[in-house]
């Protein structure tokens, strides 16, 4: 079978043949319908500090996916041939501490999708049962991909409620997009999204923000004060993975706040904790994967039921071999 494929460590990715993965009693072989490229990918294309950090080659990457059940092992009990199923890109242990107490999402022992495990961007993989998503049918294929990064949205915003509540997105990547849906949807009264992409602050107002901040250009702290009367905004997504958001989402947020960050950060970060965290009593919560599998409930119900349309932020489909066009696309925007 053809697949994307990280042989080497450096910059870069191959479009090769490689053998058709078996499966054992407990496995599924599944043909892939639709994948989607993630910030992850990104980096291991780019071969980023992060990637020489945690990737080692060889390896098929991509996590995100939907596709038809083409084979089930012996043992497989829950799913049959023909199923659309989706995947928990965290593959978890199950006995450990954290699997036994509600987080499997940080299991010790956990193996990711497409980074220790083969991955998504080939025409089949191989998953364990436990790790499969039922796809609910009134969600299209060119959604049920994009479920994972969904989810991470869903966690980064319902970390606590977040209804009547004024809220900054820091960074307007697919994920922070997503976030802006998410936000409207359950009843934010007010969304500022913050990116230097214009572009994707444009799709950001598709999405159900009502301001959208060049930082570039534009004083983020400033206009958020502006915009909330001088209290802050009640709550911080951060998605960018930049230090200096960081700091301006620190300082623009309303003591007695709260910050979840999800992006991914390159270097150690700078910040005040004195001034900007522990004077100010900001909780902050770190974000990783999903809830398993609370979060993909919640998920595919707002996608079958209307309330969130992710169609604004899916603006390019390529076939398999011009994922380089793909990997380009996500870099600049």
């Amino acid at each position: 079978m053809k697949a994307v494929v990280k042989t080497k460590r450096k910059k870069g990715m191959e479009f090769i043949k490689v053998p058709a993965p078996q499966i054992g009693p407990r496995n599924v072989l599944i043909k892939v319908k639709v994948a989607s490229i993630c910030g992850t990918d990104v980096h291991i294309f780019d071969w980023t500090r992060w990637a020489q950090h945690r990737f080692t080659p060889p390896r098929i990457i991509g996590h995100e996916f939907v596709g038809n059940v083409a084979k089930i092992g012996a043992e497989v009990t829950h799913v049959k041939v023909g199923d659309r199923v989706s995947a928990e890109s965290h593959l978890t242990c199950g006995y450990c501490y954290q699997c036994n107490n509600g987080y499997s999402e940080v299991c010790r022992n956990f193996k990711l999708l497409g980074v220790d495990h083969d991955g998504t961007f080939a025409e089949y993989l191989v998953l364990p049962e436990h790790a499969l998503w039922k796809n609910d049918h009134k969600i299209p294929d060119e959604w049920a991909t994009i479920q994972e990064p969904f989810g991470n949205a869903v966690d980064t915003v319902l970390a606590e409620d977040i209804s009547a509540k004024t809220v900054l997105i820091l960074g307007a990547g697919p994920i922070g997009l997503f976030a802006t849906g998410i936000a409207k949807a359950c009843g934010a009264s007010l969304i500022i999204v913050s990116d230097p992409n214009n572009y994707r602050l444009a799709i950001s107002k598709k999405m159900g923000a009502h301001i959208a901040v060049n930082p570039r250009r534009q004083d983020v702290t400033q206009i958020v004060m502006e915009a909330t009367k001088n209290n802050g905004v009640d709550v911080v997504l951060e998605f960018s993975g930049n230090n200096q958001a960081l700091n301006q989402g620190l300082k623009a947020v309303t003591p007695g706040g709260r910050i979840s960050i999800l992006g991914i950060y390159e270097r150690r970060v700078n910040i005040d904790l004195n001034k900007e965290v522990i004077f100010k009593k900001i909780r902050i919560y770190g974000v990783t994967g999903r809830k398993i599998f609370s979060t993909w409930h919640k998920t595919s119900r707002f996608l079958s039921a209307g309330l969130v349309d992710p169609t604004p932020v899916i603006t390019h489909q390529f076939p398999l071999k011009d994922y380089e066009k793909g990997m380009k696309l996500m870099k600049d925007g």
